[in-house]
């Protein structure tokens, strides 16, 4: 059998397993490995929050600060990443694998160059970028120590999240699930061995962080390298024409917009929360990490369902776009609602398992609790944000990606703050969930009813 047939018969099971198996066992089959690649990914920054933490207010409130940086180049990532990801999915759906392959060459290619663009010019400016993310004068040298290795290794962690939503959309997660549950184990282990071992503190954070993410970018490379991916990277397949890279950044936009707002949403945070001191900042810093990590389930199933709407969309078959969509939501809302209630109840613990300090147990319990009621609000945003990206209607995605950090958050956070001043920066977050629940709600359940109609028609045309 030549390799084009050996091809073509990977791509027809791809084709089968993607459009024939119930829709709720796939959802979850490819959703189990992508949420605890989410819940995995979450924990490169719960550990350097929980070991830094142990170095004071100064040092926690680093970890915040940068976290805004790392977020700016996973956002270009993801751009890249979903982009390409979802050209490539559509592709395979209708069957174009020569498409497939240009868009991830590409998009890899694009995330490369990005990483190192954004890595070079952040060690030139390293001291006003961090002013600019919400470092005050006492957190600035921590910060410092702890963006230097972020900075070099941000080709790669750009580059990773392109190689693992190209993964998540062939329908590939377990091999994704591998690369970064193997990176944040070494994470976790690199923390350990050198803050609380070798005493290097936010230093040995930075490096353990670095070290994992390169090592992680290199695993999610070998089902590229071995053939056990349906894209190819190749440099033969690289089409820097302005109508791919459009389609790349187009159909990826919704991302960037939402890991960029996530970014300028914790600079902002961390600035109202500057002249509260340096505990508000840890304080703030340590919830954000934690309702990630409880809203990374929640995601990842959101992103099992991703693959199964674009493919299913590329292949017409429009009565499992809507019924994945429908149980995603579903699954997403029981989840985070017996998380929520939890969470509520042991907040102040929660936080003083990252920081004991009165004041920031003081501080992070309020905004704790009032983010676990407002992620009952998130899986239907989410959803209908993903649902429109993986279809390709951007613009319908992208204004709901700009809702929840930006449209509502900004402006509920910088008035609130003004007349309430902390309790402000503590329920800010969750109004603007309710606020952009209201806004999606409409959007979704309309687009719910079109693929009814779009059902219908494409039945007519059959029979």
């Amino acid at each position: 059998m030549s390799e084009e047939e050996k091809r073509l018969s990977k791509s027809n099971a791809m084709y089968k397993k993607m459009t024939e198996t119930p829709v709720p066992k796939l959802v979850i089959t490819l959703g189990i490995p992508t949420t605890i690649s989410m819940l995995v990914t979450s924990v490169y920054n719960l550990a350097d929050t929980y070991f830094v933490s142990q170095e004071g207010n100064s040092a926690s409130g680093a970890i915040g600060v940068v976290f805004g940086l790392m977020a700016v180049i996973q956002a270009f990532g993801f751009m890249y990443g979903q982009g390409s990801g979802v050209v490539a999915s559509k592709a395979l759906g209708a069957k174009n694998n020569d498409r497939a392959d240009r868009s991830d060459s590409t998009g890899f290619a694009l995330a490369l160059i990005t990483g190192a663009v954004i890595g070079i010019l952040g060690l030139i400016l390293i001291d006003p970028v961090m002013d600019l993310l919400g470092s005050t004068p006492t957190i600035l040298p921590y910060a410092r120590k702890y963006s230097i290795f972020i900075l070099i290794a941000a080709p790669f962690m750009c580059a990773s999240c392109v190689l693992n939503n190209i993964l998540r959309f062939e329908g590939k997660a377990f091999f994704s699930m591998i690369g970064l549950c193997t990176g944040a184990g070494l994470n976790i282990f690199g923390d350990w061995l050198l803050i609380k071992v070798l005493g290097m503190g936010v230093s040995g954070a930075g490096i353990a962080t670095a070290v994992s993410q390169t090592i992680s970018f290199c695993l999610l490379l070998v089902p590229f390298l071995t053939g056990r991916s349906e894209g190819k990277l190749r440099i033969r397949s690289l089409t820097f024409t302005g109508s791919m890279i459009l389609d790349i950044c187009k159909t990826g936009l919704p991302s960037l917009v939402r890991q960029g707002l996530a970014s300028l949403s914790t600079m902002l945070l961390n600035n109202c929360a500057k002249p509260f001191g340096d505990a508000a900042v840890a304080a703030m810093s340590i919830v954000n990490r934690v309702c990630f990590f409880t809203f990374a389930t929640a995601l990842g199933i959101g992103q099992g369902f991703q693959p199964v709407c674009s493919f299913n969309f590329g292949a017409k078959r429009f009565d499992r776009v809507r019924k994945a969509y429908i149980f995603t939501f579903i699954t997403g809302e029981i989840f985070l609602g017996v998380v929520a209630v939890i969470g509520f109840f042991l907040s102040g613990n929660i936080i003083a398992g990252f920081r004991n300090d009165p004041e920031v147990i003081m501080i992070g319990t309020t905004a704790l609790a009032a983010q676990f009621i407002g992620q009952l609000f998130q899986p239907l945003t989410v959803c209908s944000n993903m649902l429109f990206q993986s279809v390709g209607d951007s613009l319908k995605a992208t204004f709901i990606s700009i809702c929840r950090n930006g449209l509502c958050f900004i402006p509920v956070l910088l008035i609130s703050t003004s007349i309430f001043g902390l309790p402000g920066v503590q329920y800010s977050q969750a109004v603007s969930d309710m606020l952009t629940f209201m806004i999606a709600a409409p959007f979704g359940i309309m687009y719910v009813k079109k693929l009814k109609q779009m059902e219908s028609a494409e039945k007519t045309k059959t029979e």
